[in-house]
């Protein structure tokens, strides 16, 4: 793959992960009740904790995308 077309791979990989944050932010907020029975039948976990679980592992994804997409688009996008 050409360095050209290296930074809008990392801005699609961006928008697609961003779309999944958005997706489960939605899953969590819209269908809260629904999907801490769906993970109660696995894990025996209370309201707050499964509510820390998901806004860290939220937190956690975010990050993750900011480093591994967006500072090396920004990255290549200056070398450019």
């Amino acid at each position: 793959m050409s360095l050209e077309k290296m930074p809008d791979v990392f801005l699609w990989c961006a928008i697609i992960n961003y779309g999944l944050l958005l997706w489960w932010f939605l899953l969590f907020a819209r269908a809260h009740e629904w999907l801490y029975r769906l993970t109660g039948r696995w894990f025996r976990l209370s309201v707050e904790a499964f509510d820390r679980m998901n806004y860290l592992g939220m937190m956690l994804f975010k990050i993750a995308i900011i480093l591994f997409n967006l500072v090396p688009f920004v990255a290549l996008r200056i070398v450019a």
